[in-house]
């Protein structure tokens, strides 16, 4: 299966902030829609990624007066991504290796999706009850 195939079903609908955004401002935004990760764009150049993690991260090291800063100072610059056409198991292990749970899908330079690793868990576990279902009827016709 195909990041394509994941996009298909979930949308490909990615929520985003822009760099001057407050930190408490894109803290809301992940709390109100129920995300872990927001994409960090100017227009449609992504300059990075503002997960929870970051969030966390800043506040322990920082305090609180971390929310009035923009998010630019915050956010994850150096973003893995990948393509629709890569496998949910380069994927699995593109965000196992790298310890990080959003992957930004891009296409042709333009950023196409967003996938999280509760996408993958969704997507798999679908895979596998579909193939107990074959297997059962198979065993029912046999």
């Amino acid at each position: 299966m195909t990041v394509r195939a994941i996009l298909d079903v979930k949308g490909h609908q990615v929520e985003s902030v822009e760099p001057e955004t407050t930190l408490a401002e894109a803290a809301k935004l992940l709390a109100n829609r129920k995300i872990g990760a927001v994409l960090v764009m100017s227009g449609t150049r992504m300059e990075g990624i503002l997960s929870e993690r970051d969030i966390v991260r800043s506040l322990g090291e920082r305090g609180a007066g971390v929310l009035t800063e923009p998010v630019s100072g915050v956010m994850t610059r150096r973003v893995v991504n990948c393509k629709p056409q890569d496998t949910v198991a380069s994927i699995m292990e593109m965000m196992t290796n790298g310890k990080f749970r959003h992957l930004p899908v891009i296409e042709g330079g333009v950023v196409v999706g967003l996938i999280s690793i509760g996408d993958v868990v969704k997507w798999r576990v679908q895979e596998y009850e579909n193939e107990q279902e074959a297997l059962r009827q198979y065993i029912k016709t046999a």
